[in-house]
């Protein structure tokens, strides 16, 4: 999966390659936050078994995927908050799998209200979104919410995670119509900061490492779930622009458990404060 983008930030990046002598080199590349912008998908992978993810929402406007997201409740759902785009009515689709065509599974959806994290600029940081729902979706084999990780669970490095989604299949490629998934390996957060720098904030976010076999997220999957242990523990935010399947740059997740607080008070309607 790729994920998908909607911020693009030029940065210059400073890493060491070691093959037989270190050598600094300076990348210059261009960064993409996940957004509806640019839609993003799965590379590699495979196509998942149809409705096997009833958690999985299509973040949609004019009726074309630009994000995804995951229902945390029957009036809410969980996303980027880089996948609102602006004066754009959104549409959240319930209980697909093919995209491409109306099954009977969907449920379509109109957004009531707009969450953006307070604290969200338009950047990196904080970018987590609940989507308010005109109506309640319909809880049934198809369609279902998906617990929350504790505020205080630790994730452990070194497992593996799955992602899914509806983003491109690759660089240059379409966006996926079916639903698919893959898996990523939980990185150390040093690891990211040393490779992505200042975009990285490891008290907000983690990041996973992949191979081009397996592939990971791509433009497109922005919003949608980092799944470790059954738990959503990250939400796709971004990869490097040009190559979402480029193994030398982790793939980046706001950690969701940071959020829970903030999360528990807009459900409850207490107001959008961090």
């Amino acid at each position: 999966m790729v994920e998908g983008g909607a911020l693009p930030a030029t940065l210059f990046i400073f890493c060491t390659t070691t093959m037989i002598n270190a050598y600094w080199v300076i990348i210059f590349l261009q960064l993409l936050s996940l957004t509806g912008a640019s839609e993003s998908g799965i590379v590699g992978g495979k196509v998942a078994k149809p409705h096997s993810r009833p958690y999985m929402a299509s973040l949609q406007f004019h009726e074309d995927h630009s994000c995804g997201g995951m229902l945390i409740r029957e009036d809410f759902v969980l996303t980027a908050a880089h996948c609102k785009q602006k004066d754009q009515p959104m549409t959240v689709v319930l209980g697909a799998h093919d995209i491409g065509k109306k099954e009977k599974s969907q449920q379509w959806i109109q957004v009531a209200k707009y969450h953006q994290h307070p604290k969200f600029n338009g950047g990196y940081d904080y970018d987590i979104m609940l989507l308010q729902l005109k109506t309640n979706a319909t809880l049934n084999r198809y369609v279902k919410a998906i617990g929350l990780p504790k505020k205080e669970g630790k994730i452990p490095a070194n497992i593996n995670c799955a992602v899914a989604g509806w983003g491109r299949t690759g660089v240059n490629k379409p966006s996926s119509k079916v639903l698919k998934e893959t898996t990523e390996k939980m990185q150390f957060s040093s690891e990211c900061k040393h490779i992505w720098q200042k975009p990285f904030n490891p008290e907000l976010m983690i990041c996973t490492k992949f191979d081009k076999k397996k592939g990971g997220v791509c433009q497109g999957d922005s919003g949608g779930p980092l799944i470790c242990n059954n738990k959503p523990q990250g939400i796709t935010a971004f990869t490097a622009k040009d190559d979402c399947n480029n193994p030398k740059f982790p793939h980046v997740f706001t950690k969701i458990n940071v959020f829970i607080p903030w999360i528990k008070r807009v459900m409850k309607g207490l107001g959008n404060v961090a």
